[in-house]
């Protein structure tokens, strides 16, 4: 009964008020129980950009996107169908706002514990591009492992280059482990250490006093640059250019894709040049 009025003879009353008094007892009573750490069973209920509500038999739990699997979930509809009975486990209960957080990744060997066994250091891998950033690109080892191949790990050649520009999203890659911080869950790859320098390469194959063909890729105030075989840069200095003239005006005979000879005077592996 909400409202009696003597003098008309009305009474208002509410069959909602019962059923919500009702849902609320019931709410309680499943809420007290469960307890965290206990594995139940649920449907799913609705499903948004940032996880699903499951239900648990009265009481609605939230099962965040983050954690549903250990491996990178883009979107909850991946994985889960509305009306679809799942198996998850409570991690958080909250009496006083009756809220329960939900977990699936949590039911399910961690693969981070085994990380540094599977991927031991220098050892070189095959991987998956995830996602591709400004920084670097992602790559999946295995199911819920990812590194890191930091834009200076990505090629010896290709500097000052977008990631993008190298790899592709979902390109299968040869990658080698570089640093594993179990702790932080952090792997850290490089992709061009799959490949043999080709700096190294290029002074085994080519000793001081051999010659070379190349073009010239730029021309700067201090000489030319000239393309090298393994994608590398060879820089003949402007008082390199000519016995008869002054390197001034011996540059002045060159252009951009002229294709020229030249002798191996140094190569500097560790300076690249």
């Amino acid at each position: 009964i909400l409202k009696m009025d003597r003098r008309r003879g009305n009474i208002v009353v509410s069959r909602r008020a019962i059923l919500e008094e009702s849902r609320a007892e019931q709410r309680a009573e499943v809420i007290g129980n469960l307890a965290e750490g206990d594995t139940v069973d649920g449907v799913v209920k609705n499903i948004t950009e940032y996880g699903a509500f499951v239900d648990l038999g009265g009481v609605d739990g939230l099962l965040h996107v983050t954690d549903m699997a250990w491996r990178r979930v883009n979107h909850p509809s991946e994985i889960l169908n509305i009306g679809e009975t799942i198996k998850v486990q409570v991690i958080k209960i909250n009496k006083d706002t009756h809220r329960i957080s939900l977990g699936m990744k949590q039911l399910q060997d961690d693969p981070w514990d085994l990380v540094a066994a599977k991927f031991p250091l220098n050892s070189v891998h095959q991987g998956r591009v995830t996602n591709i950033t400004d920084y670097g690109a992602f790559v999946e080892l295995e199911p819920g492992v990812e590194g890191l191949v930091h834009v200076s790990e990505m090629s010896w050649t290709k500097k000052n280059v977008h990631p993008g520009k190298i790899v592709s999203t979902s390109q299968e890659v040869d990658v080698m482990v570089l640093e594993i911080d179990a702790s932080k869950r952090r792997v850290s790859l490089g992709l061009k250490q799959t490949q043999r320098n080709p700096w190294e390469v290029f002074k085994e194959t080519h000793p001081e006093g051999a010659e070379v063909e190349g073009e010239v890729k730029n021309i700067t105030e201090f000489g030319l640059f000239v393309g090298l075989p393994g994608d590398i840069d060879g820089m003949v200095h402007l008082s390199d250019l000519s016995w008869d003239e002054r390197g001034e005006d011996a540059i002045q005979n060159y252009r951009k894709g002229d294709m020229v000879q030249a002798v191996v005077s140094e190569v500097d592996v560790e300076k690249e040049r």
